[in-house]
């Protein structure tokens, strides 16, 4: 599960040193900021008209297919999980959503061989090139062999309690493309960052570290996931989400180029769940969900999945 209380999530930044990936210059503290993060939390997360960003952002849909990916982050056991993708394998779930789920490491290979090929398998982190002296590591190519299709990269607790950068991150994605491996890149802002009208220059900066190292847009798909709301229980308004995620695709367009703009989805993270996937999914520039603890849970992951069915009526 996500770090849920500032004590023990300072005591992992307290203990966790590493020479190789440290976070860039402009990442935050959350060893010093970590209090008034958790309980500001809920007092503080609507962006005042007076911090907020006045950027004018033209909304334009994006084209592809909703995308819903489960990320099981560091849960489970051989029993639940059996138990899980048996849920899964029963469920009804809507033809034109791709669905992939993002077992620990250990599990994978259970998944894949019973788990329904109507899902995907995704990998939750991968190494920056081919396999060799780097103890703990997982290759691209391991993943491969065992039939992973994604990976992702960049999430917020890879980036906030392990410590990986912006180039670091970019590293990671331009290589697991390069073996052909999807990246969901994940973006997204601290609750300070948010206060402060950040929201758009950190998501900004991110993006830019992923264009400056890929070597092509295609088989990526960009998760926002604002810190705030990640394992918390709070969860942007489908409004405070639909800002973010047209402010992105206009990034996209004037950046990149229109066409990948336009084709690249721009799935949305944090707190979704089966009550509030409905009214998130009707927004036109939130092409789909990357899912933590409601993706434990077979039935509700499969109602989240079955949220498209809004996006055809928004539509």
């Amino acid at each position: 599960m996500a770090v849920t209380s500032s004590t023990s999530l300072a005591s992992h930044l307290s203990t966790i040193s590493f020479s190789g990936i440290r976070p860039s210059s402009n990442t935050v503290s959350l060893s010093t900021t970590t209090h008034s993060f958790f309980q500001n939390v809920d007092s503080h997360l609507r962006l005042s008209e007076t911090k907020r960003s006045c950027r004018a952002v033209v909304s334009m849909a994006g084209s592809g297919k909703f995308f819903v990916g489960g990320n099981w982050k560091c849960n489970g056991t051989k029993d639940s999980i059996s138990k899980l993708v048996s849920d899964l394998n029963g469920a009804k779930l809507e033809s034109d959503v791709d669905v992939v789920v993002a077992p620990p490491f250990l599990y994978i290979d259970q998944v894949k061989s019973s788990l329904t090929d109507r899902i995907e398998i995704c990998a939750q982190n991968c190494w920056t090139g081919k396999g060799g002296a780097f103890t703990g590591e997982i290759s691209v190519e391991q993943l491969k062999d065992i039939g992973c299709k994604w990976v992702i990269l960049g999430h917020s607790e890879r980036r906030h309690v392990i410590g990986e950068n912006d180039e670091f991150i970019g590293k990671k994605a331009a290589y697991a493309l390069s073996q052909n491996v999807g990246v969901i890149a994940c973006i997204g802002e601290l609750l300070e960052e948010r206060e402060a009208g950040k929201t758009f220059d950190v998501c900004f900066q991110q993006l830019k570290a992923f264009a400056d190292a890929l070597p092509s847009w295609d088989d990526v798909v960009i998760a926002y996931e604002p810190v705030w709301a990640i394992g918390t229980g709070k969860v942007a308004t489908p409004e405070q989400a639909q800002e973010v995620h047209a402010a992105v695709r206009d990034w996209l367009s004037k950046n990149v180029s229109a066409e990948v703009a336009s084709k690249t989805r721009i799935i949305y993270g944090g707190s979704v769940n089966g009550g509030n996937s409905a009214d998130l999914a009707k927004k036109e520039d939130i092409d789909g969900f990357l899912v933590g603890g409601a993706s434990l849970k077979g039935p509700e992951f499969a109602t989240i999945i079955n949220s498209v069915t809004s996006k055809k009526v928004a539509a």
